[in-house]
């Protein structure tokens, strides 16, 4: 396909994102490829050339919200000859051609496997006149090969692996991302390099399992090694990772991160039930005792990380005890935040066919119970920030009250979210870092209503201000590709839980 567009013949596109950080990191591929491909982001999205959903399969209203959206876009494609529809990520690796049998107006069907054939099957859509559906069972490319978008100056998502090894019996995921592929360590911190050279501050490590890191090239120490890696990256100042399972974690990534200075201290692990026995039908290879026992490690190595996790409720067969076990583990583990979900039948999971599938208000009340019990936990951790001082990256679109209240919003080093008064200062971006003392906590984030203590310019709060995107090439380092390319079209010259 060619790539030379002018500018007044450029077609514009819209990515529409759904689901986990897994998805949205592969959104900002699919916008580096369209672009790469000649498009270029549209200013009204709703006047888009293009419009390309990506996808996710975990909970059960995620159909209806698709076809529910495909179904409002209709009649805006039937105004505007030459739009085109296209549908990636799980679902679409779910439901195949089944899509366009439902919403037949929608041009191409792509897959988790083979986003960078998103630009040819556009192109062949277009030139054939009719949908094209492409889902591939494994890798095309590595994702990480792929040119990038990135939506944020300061901050970048890194894919060290795609694909579990899990076999979760409420997670669709393995079945739509596949087994687990690791990126080499090499290729890992170039990216990260890549970015900061870029002005990017923050780098958070992403995958399925990022602490099973390492099983396809055989070192189990791996994740702790590139943790301590990236403390060597000049210019990198803030490390997360996303997300880790108990069964995997090891003590060498607890020290890792309590040693290495530029990896934050706070850590995202799911519990997703504090019952053995809901644990063990769900095949979670861990107990609540190993849970609550690795984040004792944390803290005696980090006092002060802020702990969040995954928890769902209503899980097939849970009983009222099983349930107060969970709030039990929420209470002796102090989360600083959660995501909580009701469970909900995944076709095609083992825990959609098991039996005693709790009643809608049953779950909904445990449900309440659980986000009420949460909300004093959080509360109360929140409290014990008052009177400290915290370094802020300051972000875009933290805080929806901002321009009522005055405040400009970020986050914490512990990853909390903190709306800050700018006293006297002037020339604060998103990107700039500023040290304030909390003066309020609510249960979901922290206020700082007196002057910054500090305010530090840096390349990122640059970049935003030029309004300069860091876009990054396929970073690859020689990695192979994985499984067998698609032939090119005869008519182109392209859960979290």
């Amino acid at each position: 396909m060619t790539t030379e567009t002018s500018p007044a013949a450029a077609r514009t596109y819209d990515v529409r994102t759904y689901g986990c950080q897994m998805n949205v990191h592969d959104s900002e591929r699919i916008s580096g490829l369209m672009e790469g491909a000649g498009y270029v982001r549209a200013s009204d999205a709703d006047a888009a050339d293009v419009v390309v959903f990506n996808t996710c399969a975990v909970r059960e209203n995620a159909d209806n919200r698709l076809y529910g959206n495909l179904g409002h876009l209709r009649p805006t494609k039937l105004k505007h000859p030459g739009m085109q529809i296209a549908v990636g990520g799980c679902l679409a690796q779910k439901d195949r051609g089944d899509i366009v049998k439902r919403a037949p107006w929608v041009d191409v069907v792509f897959g988790t496997h083979n986003i960078g054939s998103l630009p040819a099957l556009l192109e062949r859509a277009r030139h054939n006149q009719e949908a094209e559906v492409e889902i591939l069972e494994s890798l095309e490319v590595f994702p990480s090969t792929l040119p990038t978008r990135r939506e944020s100056t300061y901050a970048g998502w890194v894919s060290i692996s795609v694909g579990c090894n899990n076999t979760c019996t409420f997670c669709i995921v393995p079945a739509l991302r596949g087994k687990e592929k690791d990126r080499r360590p090499g290729d890992v911190l170039a990216e990260v390099e890549a970015l900061v050279a870029e002005g990017v501050l923050e780098v958070t490590l992403l995958g399925q399992n990022v602490n099973s890191y390492g099983v396809e090239f055989g070192d189990r120490f791996a994740f702790g090694k590139l943790l301590r890696a990236c403390g060597d990256v000049p210019g990198l100042e803030r490390v997360r990772f996303t997300s880790p399972h108990p069964k995997d974690f090891t003590d060498d990534v607890i020290a890792a991160m309590a040693e290495t200075p530029n990896v934050c201290p706070s850590l995202h692990m799911p519990l997703q039930s504090g019952s053995d026995d809901v644990l063990k039908a769900m095949r979670r290879s861990y107990r609540s005792e190993k849970y609550l026992g690795i984040i004792d490690k944390v803290r005696a190595a980090m006092p002060d990380a802020a702990i969040t996790t995954d928890i769902i409720v209503g899980f097939p067969g849970e009983t009222e005890e099983d349930f107060r076990r969970t709030l039990d583990v929420v209470r002796a583990a102090r989360f600083s935040s959660a995501f909580t979900f009701q469970y909900s039948k995944r076709p095609g999971t083992p825990a959609a066919t098991m039996d005693e599938q709790l009643p809608k208000q049953v779950v909904q009340e445990r449900y309440e119970r659980l986000i009420a019990t949460l909300e004093d936990i959080t509360w109360a951790e929140n409290k014990k920030q008052v009177g400290r001082a915290v370094e802020v990256l300051v972000a875009t679109g933290e805080g929806r009250k901002d321009e009522r209240t005055g405040r400009m919003s970020g986050r914490a080093r512990d990853g909390r979210l903190v709306h800050f008064a700018t006293g006297d200062l002037t020339g604060i971006r998103p990107g700039d870092i500023v040290t304030t003392e909390i003066t309020y906590a609510a249960p979901h984030h922290l206020n700082a209503d007196g002057a910054p203590l500090s305010h530090r310019r840096t390349r990122a709060g640059d970049a935003h201000e030029a309004g300069r995107a860091p876009r990054t090439a396929g970073v690859t380092l020689g990695l192979p590709t994985v499984g067998v390319p698609a032939p090119l079209p005869a008519t182109t010259g392209g859960c979290a839980l």
